[in-house]
C-alpha cells in the first residue's frame, strides 16, 4: 500500500471510531436510536470497502469497491445531516465529524477521477 493509500485508511479507520463513538453517545442520551444502526453500518463500510479496493484483482474491481466506499460516506454524511436536522447533534460535534467525511469523500472522488483516467489513457 503507498503512503497516500495507508493515509486513506487512516483517515477512514479514525472515521469509523468516531461514528462508533458518536453511536454511543446517542445511545446512552437516547437520542437518534432508530438511526444508529444505519450511520453505524455506513460510516464503518467506508474504510471496510477502501481496505477491499487495495486487494482488487482488476482496475475496474478497484474503482468498483471505491465507488462502493464513496456511496457508503455519501451515506453517513446524509445520516449526519438529518441528525443534525433533528437537533440531535450539537453543530460543533455535527460539524467536526461532517468535515471529516467531506475530507474522505472528496479524497474517494479524486482517486476515482484520476484511476479511470489512467485507464482510458492506457487504454489508448
Amino acid at each position: 500500500m503507498s503512503d497516500f493509500g495507508k493515509l486513506i485508511d487512516e483517515k477512514c479507520l479514525l472515521f469509523a471510531a468516531r461514528i462508533v463513538n458518536l453511536c454511543r453517545f446517542l445511545d446512552t442520551e437516547r437520542k437518534g436510536k432508530h438511526i444508529i444502526d444505519q450511520i453505524m453500518r455506513s460510516g464503518m463500510s467506508i474504510g471496510a470497502n477502501y481496505s477491499e479496493a487495495e486487494c482488487a484483482i482488476s482496475d475496474n474491481d478497484f474503482v468498483a469497491k471505491l465507488y462502493i466506499s464513496l456511496k457508503e460516506c455519501n451515506e453517513t454524511l446524509y445520516w449526519l445531516r438529518l441528525l443534525r436536522k433533528i437537533n440531535d447533534l450539537d453543530e460543533k460535534l455535527f460539524r467536526s465529524i461532517y468535515d471529516d467525511g467531506e475530507e474522505i469523500k472528496r479524497l474517494l472522488v479524486s482517486i476515482i477521477k484520476t484511476k479511470r483516467k489512467n485507464m482510458t489513457e492506457n487504454n489508448s
